[in-house]
């Protein structure tokens, strides 16, 4: 007799809009290079992704450009450099042109991407050569200078280097050019032998009709490695996430149907400050976003946050990604709330937890929601989204379709309704597993589920609630504390700009709690009167027991506070 294992209960189904899909049972695509030539020939001469520099100067490239362009470094991958399929191709610089022609380029060779953060040090990025052994690299002409001490760890055979003008209008192109050579010396002679990527296209570019193109991923499916995607993980050591074609597929159309009430494809324009890198942006606004024949904004880099005011000026922005830190900094600038975008629909947070305060204080200066999901490299990375029309607040909202979520103990046995326990997901966005890395992957995947390292709480509704990440809990005389919970009470405050609690040692009590706070310019604050704010809101062991003002927080390329850096410091003091 044959055993039929029961389906799993569901109930955040019931708060899905009306016509969305429970469950995706088939990839909208076979594979992301099929996905890129459908949509190009769906939108064609339309705007597919702008460039804008602070300046406002910068320029754009249609579907059909982008489309061109990615064949043609297909072509200089395959038929140019005689890679073979499969081959790894890094890829390291911000938000530029250049991007989506490497990424649709790589995967219509049949080739993996990897994708690598242009900031990191010549020590780090020698180790993610290392590991990933890429046979490619393409990187931005700014951060080439790095290149010799990375390559002492590692040397990859060929170098591609770019620029943020390619792609830009003729004069000016020059005229940044110029300023990068001789007023800021950002843009230095490269050390070591490239080809530019004007050139590897137009090596590409001489060769189409020779071979063709599309054969170059004929063998590819959705079980075949796409992006290399390198992450912290649940223990610190870098990794390198193995998403295949699939799980971005499947989570691009997951992440999709969240929001396919409140999106009109081909109308919407997207502003991308979040690093396209950065998993978040790379899957929902690359990807996604291409899917839906948007107008993607890119802007290099958001900080300071007055280097998006020509982007909101220029464009109707109708829909905006970004973490808690983008949105609280929006909200204090005066530019943005004297003048907020008026297309705008909505906005998705992600990354790390979304503030209360911030929250609300975006509806008020928008007029408009922000909305919390919550994700993983390691899942491509959307679990859950709250319903845009069911947004439940203080929540990521519910699974997306084809996913199931439970919250276990550290036995991996789930938890009463509300309880506390660790946050496990499956589904078809669930990476492959960790690049050479069997020992992490059997720790990370067990029967199918992806342990988060992050504790939530589910209510009965379905709605997940983050507590916080399972390593920063703090450990006060046997009581835990969870550095969100107070994080969010301080920043109610209205003198309190951002704020990082951190468990430090503290004798016989183990641990104490310590909170970072940068005061909002003009404010006046004392540690004093932070304890007292926190002593109406919170039980007494959870109220910081130290109170130290900063004139800023360490961050990630994405603006997502550091904890664990300033835990860092703590601990180095303690030992001192």
């Amino acid at each position: 007799m044959t055993t039929v294992e029961a389906a799993p209960a569901r109930p955040w189904t019931k708060f899905y809009s009306v016509g969305m899909r429970h469950t995706i049972d088939e990839a909208p695509h076979p594979n992301l290079a099929a996905m890129v030539r459908s949509v190009a020939r769906t939108y064609g001469g339309k705007t597919a992704f702008s460039l804008c520099l602070p300046n406002g100067m910068g320029g754009s490239l249609s579907y059909a450009e982008i489309d061109r362009w990615s064949d043609a470094f297909a072509l200089y991958l395959r038929d140019v450099l005689k890679l073979p399929a499969g081959a790894r191709v890094a890829l390291q610089t911000p938000n530029a042109l250049a991007f989506p022609i490497v990424a649709f380029g790589t995967f219509k060779a049949g080739c993996v991407l990897i994708n690598i953060n242009p900031l990191y040090t010549a020590e780090e990025m020698g180790k993610v050569f290392a590991d990933g052994e890429p046979d490619v690299l393409v990187i931005i002409d700014m951060f080439a200078g790095k290149l010799p001490a990375a390559f002492a760890i590692h040397t990859v055979k060929t170098v591609v280097i770019s620029s943020i003008t390619d792609f830009m209008p003729w004069l000016q192109g020059t005229l940044v050019s110029l300023v990068q050579k001789y007023k800021d010396k950002s843009v230095k002679p490269a050390p070591v032998p490239h080809t530019t990527f004007r050139a590897a296209l137009a090596a590409g570019e001489a060769r189409k009709g020779s071979t063709p193109i599309a054969a170059y991923a004929e063998n590819v499916g959705l079980d075949t490695l796409a992006v290399l995607q390198y992450t912290g993980g649940t223990t610190g050591v870098s990794k390198g996430a193995m998403l295949t074609h699939g799980n971005l597929v499947m989570n691009m159309a997951q992440s999709l149907e969240m929001v396919a009430s409140n999106m009109v494809k081909g109308e919407e324009t997207i502003l991308t400050a979040l690093p396209l890198y950065h998993i978040f942006a790379f899957t929902v606004n690359m990807l996604g976003f291409w899917y839906l024949g948007a107008h993607n904004v890119m802007v290099p880099n958001p900080r300071p946050l007055t280097n998006l005011q020509k982007a909101f000026e220029k464009y109707q922005v109708s829909m905006l990604t970004g973490v808690n830190t983008l949105f609280n900094g929006l909200n204090n600038e005066p530019w943005f709330r004297d003048n907020p975008p008026k297309a705008l629909k909505s906005s998705c947070a992600g990354g790390m937890a979304l503030q209360d305060a911030v929250a609300r204080r975006w509806q008020e200066v928008t007029g408009t929601p922000v909305i919390e999901g919550y994700g993983l490299t390691e899942s491509s990375p959307v679990l859950t989204f709250n319903p845009l029309d069911a947004v439940k607040e203080g929540t990521i909202g519910v699974p997306v379709p084809s996913t199931d979520i439970k919250c276990v103990d550290d036995e991996g046995r789930e938890v009463p309704l509300g309880q506390p326990g660790e946050l496990i997901a499956k589904g078809p966005q669930i990476m492959a597993g960790y690049w050479r890395k069997p020992e992490e992957t059997a720790r990370t995947i067990r029967d199918g589920w992806l342990y988060t390292g992050d504790i939530a709480t589910q209510d009965e509704d379905g709605y997940f609630r983050i507590v916080d990440r399972k390593k920063d809990m703090v450990l006060v005389s046997g009581f835990n504390v969870f550095p969100n919970e107070v994080e969010d009470t301080l920043a109610k405050h209205p003198a309190v700009l951002e704020v990082a609690v951190v468990g430090v040692p503290d004798g016989a009590a183990g641990e104490a709690v310590k909170a970072f706070i940068v005061v909002k310019p003009g404010a006046e604050l004392t540690s004093d009167e932070v304890r007292a704010f926190c002593k109406e809101h919170l039980t007494n062991y959870k109220v910081p027991k130290l109170v130290e003002f900063r004139s800023e927080l360490p961050k990630t390329n994405v603006g997502k506070i550091l904890r664990k850096d300033l835990r860092a410091e703590e601990l180095a003091k303690a030992k001192a």
